[in-house]
């Protein structure tokens, strides 16, 4: 029962609680599943209901550690729930090699009886990989979004904090997770006790599916400068076809030397250094993630020529893709 030091926001046809399955996968993300939890925990005490009730799951059925080392019991292991539970994957660091053959043939089983199923953070690559969302929207967090756009081109990769796609959610991470559940609950038990969650996690802007996950461009750079944020946003959204000095100063009304003195003066750098940082932080992001070979990396972040592709991401990290790629894996089989 809850404490007697607030108000109890009632809520009605409470017959039996609904039961949440967490699947954590080695090195999940703390913060995405620990938001999630206390969303229903909270939903339980502010009701003055046992609205919701939950299990931890995972391979081993036995314990697994989160992404910042704690480790955690678990309660059962991948077995066949009800088709009234909704399973929750809570994704991190290294989720391909978390996705296994035994998690995904899981998944698809309980996909095809009917089981809701969520990924928080990364988990969207796990429920790619299962196929459970081909043909459906998703999102994923920014870090993890060329990887996937690559990997996974049936699904249709959106930018919003998090997606409810029929029966299918994914989550882009960090906090997100407490705007997806936040919303499961209004949509089970009304927006007072939604709103009343909210107000005791001091959360005091509830993101809907149209808020994007990432800072404004003007917020990222640290400049609020409109021309320049328009140009920044050109950039990173022409990294495989990279568009010249000349073409983006045409496209926001200025000069190319015009172009040249707003970058230097408001970012130190030009135009061309400014853009070339972005596809090589893409590219690596790409070699760490996916499996796509060293020249396909190239071509997907605008080099035409594999040993400028070399040449410049040797200037830049100090090391060429191809050992880039080795010390990497060699980190994550250790």
């Amino acid at each position: 029962m809850p404490d007697s030091d607030f108000e109890v926001t009632p809520v009605a046809n409470v017959t039996r609680p609904q039961r949440f399955v967490f699947v954590l996968l080695d090195d999940f993300s703390l913060l995405s599943f620990s938001g999630a939890l206390e969303v229903l925990r909270i939903a339980n005490r502010m009701s003055g209901a046992r609205l919701y009730e939950w299990k931890l799951a995972g391979e081993s059925g036995t314990a697994v550690r989160c992404s910042a080392g704690t480790e955690f019991r678990l309660d059962m292991g991948l077995e066949e729930l009800s088709r009234d539970d909704t399973v929750i994957i809570c994704g991190g660091l290294g989720v391909a090699q978390a996705s296994t053959r035994k998690l995904l043939n899981w998944l698809r089983r309980e996909a095809r009886r009917g089981v809701g199923i969520a990924g928080l953070c990364t988990a969207a690559h796990t429920m790619a990989a299962a196929g459970l969302l081909d043909g459906k929207r998703a999102t994923i967090h920014w870090e993890n979004a060329d990887s996937f756009a690559e990997a996974f081109e049936d699904v249709r990769l959106v930018r919003s904090v998090f997606v409810a796609d029929g029966n299918r959610m994914t989550t882009a991470g960090g906090t997100s997770s407490i705007d997806l559940m936040l919303k499961l609950v209004a949509d089970r038990h009304g927006t007072d006790l939604s709103n009343a969650v909210a107000d005791q996690l001091i959360y005091t802007s509830i993101r809907t599916d149209q808020d994007t996950q990432r800072l404004s461009v003007p917020t990222r750079i640290g400049v609020r400068h409109p021309k320049l944020s328009l140009v920044v946003q050109m950039m990173e959204a022409h990294i495989e076809d990279p568009l010249s000095p000349a073409d983006l100063a045409e496209e926001v009304g200025m000069s190319t030397r015009q172009l040249e003195r707003l970058f230097r003066r408001y970012l130190n750098r030009s135009p061309k250094r400014y853009y070339m940082d972005l596809r090589l932080s893409k590219a690596r992001n790409l070699l760490m993630q996916t499996e796509m070979s060293v020249i396909n990396v190239a071509l997907a972040c605008g080099f035409t020529s594999p040993s400028h592709f070399s040449k410049c991401y040797r200037a830049q990290y100090e090391t060429t893709p191809y050992r880039e790629r080795g010390s990497h894996a060699a980190h994550s089989a250790g």
